[in-house]
């Protein structure tokens, strides 16, 4: 295709495909986004996207990669330009989105990123670095024996790690008279707000603990839910959304029409007006999140384990499978019981409507893809939850299942299926069925006094599903549910 997507050829697009709706040469940065992925691009910059073609000028987005260049790479050729393919099972809606102003690969200049985080233009800085970037120890502090953390504190000029850029720009901007930005993560973490607070002020301490004791006292991070799905873009993607759209664009990004955004409101220099475009402003994030945790993100590990031990490429694969449909409504009724009663949600429509999004064979979410990094995901989604019936008194058979699924799934695994930062580390005890180990690798329930009931009943079912075999491991599961 000869041309291709960017600020000269939008002027090319068919009608029917949806274009920035503002003049991108007069909007001013006011946000920079560490880990510009699809979820980004398909979730909080098309918001913003919104407001900018709303008015709001002041909000377009500095996107920074902290490890590769192949957003920059994709999108810089594109002036930041790319599709966001919104698509159900029969539809799909095409709409170039314009809100990413300029990009920075951090190893490649980390005195960019640096600049642009320090700027007093800069009002938020959101993340989206996954669960593992946090770099937490078994405790949940910062673990400052990991190299990258260790590296960061010895050559603050030149950081690896999201701790390392946002501190030294706060240093910067306090030694300059600048207030702080707000930090608001985006991350599928508990608490993910005060989780960012907490290893920020671990590494400022580090650095000297009275900057400690001022980024925990003036530096805002408010906790945010975040929920859309959105599956990696495959080459058919870019094949389909380039010929609708006449022009080449190298990097689409496919979601699915659902979206939500639930955010603490506490922003001491200013936001944008997201509430204009569905975004639920709250004081308390808590229950919202521990439901999209615990319901979606918690049913969707179970799905993708069960499906690699199943040959289920897809969610939607999956969900077509009455086993793991069942499965997952024995999950969602585990896990409803311990969300508040009293926080105004309604969990049973929303895992209706889950159940549907699931169900949606248009997006290609590849169950490898919500397999990785397991020992990071399950603490919240699957063993927190897990102990919390525990202490009620009440069943844990569909949670513990899902936690054995995961070890089977490590075991099985064909290849480089799906990967996990503590692989090297797992292989052995997963091929052993050490359960223990495992934990004790994990941190998984330490400390917690139902840690040897909970680690019990996942090695049952682990112990089944190695010795039936993953689909009679479920009628089983199903046959003594229904006792």
């Amino acid at each position: 295709m000869a041309n291709r997507l960017s600020a000269g050829t939008l002027g090319q697009l068919p009608p029917t495909v949806g274009a920035p709706r503002y003049d991108r040469a007069a909007v001013t940065p006011g946000i920079v986004h560490l880990g510009v992925g699809a979820f980004h691009r398909a979730h909080q910059a098309a918001f913003i996207d919104q407001c900018l073609a709303d008015g709001q000028s002041g909000w377009a987005i500095i996107g920074a990669s902290l490890r590769s260049p192949d957003t920059r790479d994709a999108l810089a050729p594109q002036d930041g330009l790319y599709t966001l393919a919104v698509r159900d099972s029969d539809t799909e809606r095409l709409d170039v989105i314009g809100s990413i102003q300029s990009l920075i690969v951090a190893p490649e200049d980390p005195e960019a990123l640096l600049a642009a985080l320090a700027a007093p233009s800069t009002r938020i800085v959101t993340l989206t670095v996954t669960e593992k970037a946090y770099l937490r120890n078994g405790d949940g502090a910062l673990d400052l024996a990991h190299p990258d953390i260790v590296a960061d504190l010895a050559d603050r000029a030149r950081p690896r790690t999201m701790h390392g850029f946002i501190v030294e720009a706060l240093l910067r901007r306090r030694a300059a008279g600048v207030a702080p930005f707000t930090v608001l993560s985006c991350d599928n973490l508990p608490a993910n707000g005060r989780t960012a607070k907490r290893v920020l002020v671990d590494f400022a301490t580090r650095i000297d603990p009275e900057f400690g004791r001022f980024v925990d006292e003036h530096v805002a991070c408010p906790s945010s839910m975040v929920d859309r799905i959105v599956p990696a873009t495959t080459d058919d993607d870019r094949a389909r959304v380039s010929a609708s759209l006449g022009l080449e664009d190298a990097w689409p990004v496919v979601t699915e029409p659902f979206r939500q955004w639930v955010i603490e409101d506490d922003f001491p220099l200013g936001r944008p007006d997201w509430e204009k475009f569905g975004v639920t402003m709250v004081a308390d994030v808590t229950p919202f999140e521990e439901m999209k945790l615990r319901l979606l993100n918690g049913a969707h590990s179970g799905i993708a384990y069960l499906g690699q031990l199943l040959g289920h490429a897809t969610v939607a694969d999956a969900m077509a499978s009455p086993a793991i449909a069942r499965f997952v409504a024995g999950l969602w009724r585990e896990s409803i019981e311990t969300l508040p009663r009293d926080a105004g949600l309604d969990p049973v429509p929303y895992t209706g409507e889950l159940a549907r999004r699931f169900s949606n064979t248009a997006l290609r979410h590849r169950t490898a893809q919500i397999a990785n990094d397991g020992s990071q995901k399950l603490p919240q989604r699957i063993v927190t939850p897990a102990l919390e019936r525990l202490a009620q008194g009440r069943g844990i058979a569909h949670l513990a299942f899902a936690a054995a699924a995961w070890i089977a799934a490590l075991a099985a695994r064909p290849g480089d299926t799906f990967t996990d930062p503590l692989d090297s580390q797992l292989a052995a005890p997963a091929a052993n069925h050490a359960v223990g180990e495992i934990f004790d690798l994990t941190g998984f329930a330490r400390g917690n006094p139902h840690r040897e009931e909970l680690q019990a009943q996942v090695e049952h079912w682990l112990k089944t599903i190695h010795a039936e075999g993953a689909e009679a491991a479920l009628a089983i599961l199903d046959r003594e549910f229904a006792q």
